[in-house]
C-alpha cells in the first residue's frame, strides 16, 4: 500500500509539473507581447528580458487610438464578425436539424460533400472564391466578405450541430407533437434550449474564424476604410522598419473579445464539444 501511495505521489507530481511547464511556455509569448506594448519607442528594440520594461508607458496604447485608423479596423471586425457569427448559428441549427432529423434526396451526398470541404485548406478556395464575388460584383465589400467566411465555417458547425441534435432523443419531439405542438414549435421550444452547449461552440467557431482571419480578407478588401483588425494590424509592418509597439499594442487589445468570450461561455464549452461526437 506505501508503494502504491508513493507511485500516485510521484505521478502527480509529474503531471503537475508538466502542467505548469506547459502553461508557463503558453504565457511566455504573451507576456513579451505585452512587455514590448508598454515599451517606450527608443526601446523597442531592446533584448532585455525583464517582464516590465524600464521607463514602461502606454504610449503606444494612445498611439494606436489617435494616429491609426484602429477604432474603424475595429468597427469593422465587429460588425464582420456579428453577422457572421449570427448567419452561422441560423443556418448551421436548421440545417443540422434538417440531416439529423430528415431523409431528403441527396441526404448522403450532402453530407459527404460538407465533409469532403474540410479536405482542402483555405488557400485553394481563395481563387474561386475571389471569381464568384468578382462575378456577384461583391468585392471589396463587407457582404462579399461575409459570404466568403460564411461558407468556410459552415460545413465545420453544420457538421457539429447535426451530431449533437442525434443525442437529442426523438420521443421528446414526439411527445411535443402529441400535445399539439407543431414542427416549427417542437423545434423553437424544444429541440434549441436543448442545444445550448453545440450552438455556442457554434456561435464562438463562426466569430472565431471572422476575428482573426487574414488571408481572405486580405485577398477580398483593398479599400483602407473596408480593412478588419488582422489586415489594419498588418500594415504597422514594413520593408524598412516596422512599429511593433503599436503592433503588439493592437494584437494585445484584439485578444480582449476572443478571451472574454471563453470566459462568459466556458461552462458550455466542453459539453459542446463532446456531446456532438457520440453519433452521427
Amino acid at each position: 500500500m506505501a508503494t502504491n501511495k508513493k507511485d500516485s505521489t510521484a505521478y502527480l507530481i509529474l503531471v503537475y509539473s508538466m502542467l505548469i511547464f506547459m502553461s508557463l511556455v503558453s504565457i511566455y509569448p504573451v507576456l513579451r507581447v505585452i512587455n514590448i506594448s508598454l515599451r517606450p519607442e527608443g526601446a523597442l528594440l531592446s533584448t532585455s528580458l525583464a517582464l516590465i520594461p524600464d521607463n514602461a508607458s502606454f504610449d503606444n496604447f494612445i498611439r494606436l487610438f489617435t494616429e491609426s485608423g484602429f477604432l474603424i479596423w475595429l468597427r469593422n471586425s465587429l460588425l464582420v464578425a456579428a453577422v457572421v457569427t449570427t448567419v452561422g448559428v441560423t443556418l448551421a441549427s436548421t440545417a443540422g436539424y434538417a440531416f439529423s432529423r430528415y431523409n431528403f434526396p441527396g441526404h448522403k451526398v450532402g453530407m459527404i460533400a460538407l465533409l469532403t470541404t474540410q479536405m482542402f485548406p483555405v488557400t485553394m478556395l481563395l481563387l474561386p472564391l475571389f471569381l464568384i464575388l468578382v462575378k456577384l460584383n461583391l468585392y471589396n465589400s463587407f457582404l462579399g466578405l461575409i459570404i466568403a467566411y460564411s461558407a468556410t465555417a459552415l460545413p465545420f458547425t453544420v457538421w457539429q450541430m447535426k451530431g449533437f441534435y442525434d443525442t437529442i432523443p426523438i420521443s421528446l419531439e414526439e411527445a411535443a407533437r402529441i400535445d399539439g405542438a407543431n414542427q416549427f414549435q417542437t423545434f423553437y421550444k424544444i429541440i434549441l434550449p436543448l442545444s445550448k452547449p453545440a450552438l455556442v461552440i457554434t456561435a464562438l467557431f463562426s466569430f472565431m474564424s471572422a476575428w482573426s482571419e487574414y488571408l481572405v480578407a486580405a485577398v477580398i478588401l483593398t479599400k483602407k476604410e473596408l480593412f478588419t483588425l488582422p489586415i489594419g494590424l498588418k500594415h504597422f509592418q514594413a520593408n524598412l522598419a516596422s512599429d511593433w509597439g503599436l503592433y503588439a499594442a493592437g494584437a494585445l487589445l484584439m485578444s480582449i473579445p476572443v478571451v472574454l468570450l471563453f470566459m462568459l461561455l466556458s461552462k458550455w464549452l466542453v459539453s459542446g464539444l463532446t456531446l456532438g461526437s457520440v453519433k452521427g
